[in-house]
């Protein structure tokens, strides 16, 4: 029997919560999936000692719930971090930014000690790429930055009307077959204007819990 797009999410979101232990601090990513996961949380609003919350979005959710959320540096210890994602391979290489927290997302999953992504099936493929990858810039540095990505083999689009919470924006790289996610990664990270990209494969996923029309599978 199929599922729903939601019925998945709110089994990979469940399945997900099972990895939280009492006191911890929480690294919450953003997302309709990621939101899944906080509608689930009310039970924990006692038992967690907090949050970390890669998005002023993300924030305001778990505040309504009564949950805390700490600046990073106010936490010496992540011990784990749940966000979703655009597209996931088996290698649990990612592609995330689709929500424009990229860089804060990339920021939580390096301080976290393990990275917990939870995705529906229909974002797992064999080859990054499909999903237009974002990337964010510096403002000025806007065009230098597209002419650069178009000589890598990408077609650079602008997202227009959209600020990132770091007051960046966002170039979206279509037309990518992404077969070396790691080496891309290093090298749209080293262009001038570049803050951050939507790769993360230097730091992939520790587990990647996929919805599925047969239930939950955990890679």
């Amino acid at each position: 029997m199929a599922l729903s797009a939601q019925a998945k999410k709110l089994n990979v979101a469940a399945a997900a919560l099972e990895h939280l232990r009492d006191g911890c601090v929480l690294g919450v990513g953003t997302g309709s999936t990621v939101n899944a996961m906080i509608d689930l949380l009310a039970p924990w609003q006692t038992r967690l000692r907090g949050a970390v919350s890669s998005s002023e979005t993300t924030t305001a959710r778990l505040r309504a719930l009564g949950i805390p959320v700490f600046d990073l540096n106010e936490v010496p210890d992540l011990g784990i971090y749940i966000d979703g994602a655009d597209e996931a391979t088996l290698k649990r290489e990612l592609i995330k930014g689709g929500g424009a927290a990229l860089t804060r997302e990339k920021i939580i999953a390096a301080a976290a000690r393990r990275f917990v992504c939870i995705v529906d099936d229909t974002k797992l493929v064999d080859t990054l790429g499909r999903f237009p990858l974002p990337v964010e810039v510096i403002p000025m540095a806007r065009e230098l930055v597209a002419r650069q990505l178009t000589a890598l083999g990408g077609r650079p689009v602008w997202r227009e009307r959209i600020i990132t919470d770091n007051g960046n924006q966002i170039l979206d790289v279509h037309d990518l077959q992404i077969s070396e996610p790691c080496a891309l990664e290093s090298a749209i990270n080293q262009l001038a204007g570049v803050v951050t990209v939507g790769l993360f494969a230097a730091r992939p996923a520790d587990l990647l819990i996929v919805g599925t029309d047969n239930g939950v599978r955990t890679i």
